[in-house]
């Protein structure tokens, strides 16, 4: 890179003998400085690659989802030291002035100390608000398996978008190519304008194919960005060699049972119902008497006071038993809506394990179908590669035309994106079983993060050239 120094520098002679040597050291640093900035500018370093741990963290620190879960646990927790708090000693005191009217001012000083003794309605809604703190910890649990599985997907989302994006653009350049062959060829009048334009037709059916995969790149890549508060680098593909596996163990009814006791969602709702049953309980309680014992203290001052009374402190203590009688009906109406609340949340609770029993198995045949989809992908794209060979044979020979040369090439990259859309669906319909089993977290990350590869991915060979028909 040349730098703009002017061609004509007039400088005095004697001012330049009078220049100290400090100066012209500062200059000539500044000068180097300035080509090193410029020289840098022009070449960037690449940036390596992002793997599915680095994003995980990302999401872990930014994602919404899971900080409001943790937030609700919090609120619960709180609503349980409330709830405890209503079963120790309550102290307050109070301080007032009163003017009569004849005789002054009256000060009176009182305080009043009180313990509940035996409130069972008290009891079991603190019970009810620790079960639901219990829940409340089963659903952040949840949040984070969630978590896991909807990085893995926007991850996994963005490689399939990439690898559609390259097929199509590949089958692009190679319809792009065919039609300046056929274009050279019909000007030399060795073939009819037919063949010009049905490559034309490809070329411009393959461009519109080639911009909606562009764009279906970009929503996956702000779908991955709406997890982790920022857009994503390049990232680490699946390594070329995937060892396909079927879930262990074998069979779909163990998967199920272990997603029906260990799925944190299902136990958050269990324990809801149970919150649900202490509730009703604290209900039915509020009809029972209460025991509390009370310490109460008054001191009155003032003109207003007697002089027998005034500076004197008097104590009272007591044990105070209050039996419900009768409130408008609304203790029993409280005990009915708390029954109500059970009994939906029992509903809920049904509903969730039937969804859960239905998720794991589709879960488990996704797993089953990617790897039949893998198995039969790469069989044909075996099959597609040698059935380009020899459509090209074919066409050097004169026995194919260039029509079946560009559905050779079209077959044989449709093959190769199916395989590696296959083998993307593998792992993540591996990491939705153990979600769905409660059994996914950051380890599962972790291994499925050592079947990723900093190399480029095995690319479709369908960019190599056309070759050109022999007249």
């Amino acid at each position: 890179m040349r730098l703009p120094f002017p061609s004509r520098c007039p400088v005095d002679a004697g001012a330049s003998r009078a220049a100290p040597m400090s100066s012209i050291r500062s200059s000539l640093a500044m000068a180097v400085a300035i080509a090193a900035a410029l020289l840098c500018a022009g070449c960037p370093l690449p940036a390596a690659a992002e793997d599915l741990l680095e994003i995980y963290a990302q999401a872990r620190a930014a994602d919404p989802v899971l900080a409001g879960a943790r937030a609700v646990r919090g609120e619960q927790q709180e609503l349980a030291v409330q709830a405890r708090a209503q079963l120790l000693p309550q102290w307050s005191a109070q301080l007032s002035e009163s003017q009569l009217r004849d005789d002054g001012r009256q000060h009176q000083l009182t305080h009043s100390l009180n313990q509940v003794l035996v409130d069972l309605s008290r009891l079991r809604s603190w019970d009810a608000a620790k079960t639901l703190v219990s829940a409340e910890d089963a659903r952040v649990r949840a949040a984070e398996a969630d978590l896991c599985a909807r990085v893995a997907r926007a991850y996994f989302g963005v490689l399939n978008a990439q690898a559609t994006l390259q097929t199509a653009q590949a089958i692009e350049d190679v319809y792009g190519q065919q039609v300046a062959q056929a274009q050279s060829r019909f000007e030399a009048k060795l073939s009819a304008s037919l063949d010009v334009e049905q490559g034309r037709a490809y070329y411009e059916l393959s461009r519109g194919n080639t911009a909606q995969a562009r764009e279906e790149l970009l929503d996956a890549r702000q779908a991955l960005a709406q997890i982790t508060g920022r857009m994503p680098g390049e990232l680490k593909p699946l390594a070329p060699e995937l060892a396909m596996l079927p879930p262990d163990p074998a069979e779909p009814e163990a998967w199920v049972t272990q997603a029906l006791r260990d799925n944190p969602s299902l136990q958050a709702a269990a324990l809801a119902v149970s919150a649900g049953d202490q509730r009703v309980a604290a209900a039915r309680a509020a009809h029972l008497p209460t025991l509390s014992a009370g310490l109460d203290g008054q001191r009155l001052s003032g003109p207003a006071v007697a002089p027998q009374d005034a500076g004197r402190y008097t104590t009272t203590i007591g044990l105070r038993l209050t039996i419900p009688i009768f409130a408008g009906g609304a203790t029993e109406s409280q005990k009915r809506q708390a029954i109500f609340q059970r009994e939906q949340l029992r509903d809920d609770l049904e509903r969730a394990r039937r969804a859960m029993t239905r998720e794991t198995q589709a879960q488990y045949q996704a797993v089953l179908s990617a790897l039949s989809q893998m198995r039969t992908a790469g069989a044909a794209v075996q099959a597609a590669e040698k059935a380009l060979a020899s459509t090209r044979s074919g066409l050097d020979l004169g026995a194919r035309t260039m029509t079946d040369l560009l559905l050779a090439i079209q077959t044989q990259s449709n093959a190769r994106n199916a395989w590696e859309q296959a083998r993307h669906r593998y792992v993540l319909s591996k990491l939705l079983l153990q979600q769905a089993a409660g059994a996914l977290g950051e380890p599962q990350l972790a291994a499925v993060n050592t079947l990723l590869d900093a190399a480029a991915p095995p690319q479709p060979p369908t960019s190599s050239p056309v070759p050109a028909q022999k007249s």
